[in-house]
C-alpha cells in the first residue's frame, strides 16, 4: 500500500457521449506541494480538474484525496476541503462587498458576509490582505476593482480558512502582463509557510492551465495531458522539454528556463507550416 499522497490516480478514464474524454490516467501528487495540470485546449484539463473535486465520476479506474477514495467517501463532506477558484465562474462576490470584506466571507465560504468576524479571522483576513498586495485598495467595493485585484482577493479568500486541495483553473485568463505576473506573484507569496501560517494543515495548491510561464517556481509535480491521456508526467524539468511539448502541442517548441519558470517558444519561420 502507497503512502497517502494528496492526490492519487490509478488508470482513470472517463467516458460522455460515446467517447473517452479522459483514459488512462496515472498521477500522484504528494501533499502540501504545488502541482499543476497542463496542456493544449482540450486535452481535458478541466475535465480533470472535475473529476478530482468530485463533480465528474470516472468511468474506470481509481480516485483518491488524502487517502479519500471516491466512491468509498461522502463526496458532499470531501468538498469542504477542497476549494476551486474559477474567474468567470457562475458565482460572484456581493458586488458592494470591499476588498477586505470579499477576503472575510472566506470565513464561511459563501458570497456574502453572514456573521461578525473574529478578532482572528479579522487579523488573518488582513495579514491575507497584506501578502496578496491589495492593502492600498481594502475598502474599494468588488466593482471597483480591476480584473487582477479580483483574481488576487479571492485567493486571499481562500486561504482565510486554507482547503487541504485547492484548484487554480486558468486564473489568469484574460489579464495584461502586469496584472498576470502580480497574480502569480500573490500565489507564491501566499503558498509559503507564512501564507500558511496558523492553519493545522499545508495546503495543496493545484494549476491548471495552457500557458507554462504560469507555473510558479515552487511547482513540484507536472502532468502533461494530449487529447485526454497522459503525455508525460514528473518534476517540470522531466516534463517540459521540446520532444513532449512539440507532440503534446503539434508544433515544435523550444524551452527557456530563466529562474525557475518556463517560457515556450515557436519561431516564427514554422508558421507556414502551421496552418
Amino acid at each position: 500500500m502507497r503512502d497517502q499522497a494528496a492526490v492519487d490516480l490509478r488508470g482513470v478514464g472517463l467516458r460522455r457521449g460515446g467517447r473517452w474524454l479522459l483514459q488512462d490516467i496515472n498521477w500522484r501528487v504528494a501533499g502540501g506541494t504545488v502541482a499543476a495540470i497542463i496542456g493544449p485546449n482540450g486535452s481535458g484539463k478541466s475535465t480533470l480538474a472535475r473529476v478530482l473535486s468530485g463533480y465528474m465520476f470516472p468511468t474506470v479506474g481509481e480516485v483518491s484525496v488524502f487517502g479519500q477514495r471516491w466512491g468509498e467517501v461522502d463526496l458532499n463532506q470531501m468538498r469542504r476541503s477542497i476549494r476551486l477558484i474559477q474567474t468567470g465562474g457562475p458565482y460572484e462576490p456581493d458586488s458592494q462587498l470591499t476588498a477586505m470584506q470579499v477576503i472575510s466571507t472566506g470565513a464561511d465560504g459563501t458570497i456574502g458576509l453572514f456573521h461578525e468576524l473574529t478578532d482572528q479571522e479579522i487579523a488573518r483576513a488582513q495579514k491575507l490582505l497584506d501578502l496578496v498586495g491589495l492593502t492600498d485598495v481594502a475598502d474599494r467595493t468588488w466593482t471597483t476593482l480591476s480584473s487582477g485585484e479580483r483574481v488576487r482577493a479571492l485567493v486571499a479568500r481562500a486561504f482565510l480558512r486554507p482547503p487541504k486541495l485547492l484548484l487554480l483553473d486558468e486564473l489568469t485568463a484574460g489579464l495584461d502582463l502586469l496584472a498576470r505576473e502580480q497574480v502569480l506573484a500573490a500565489l507564491q507569496q501566499i503558498s509559503s509557510a507564512a501564507g500558511n501560517a496558523g492553519a493545522d494543515h499545508a495546503t495543496t495548491m493545484l494549476m491548471i492551465t495552457h500557458h507554462l510561464e504560469e507555473l510558479l517556481p515552487s511547482t513540484s509535480q507536472v502532468i502533461l495531458l494530449s487529447h485526454g491521456r497522459c503525455a508525460a508526467a514528473g518534476a517540470p524539468s522531466e516534463v517540459l522539454n521540446s520532444r513532449s511539448l512539440s507532440a503534446a502541442y503539434e508544433c515544435e517548441v523550444t524551452i527557456e528556463v530563466i529562474n525557475g519558470r518556463f517560457y515556450p517558444r515557436v519561431d516564427p519561420s514554422a508558421w507556414g507550416e502551421l496552418l
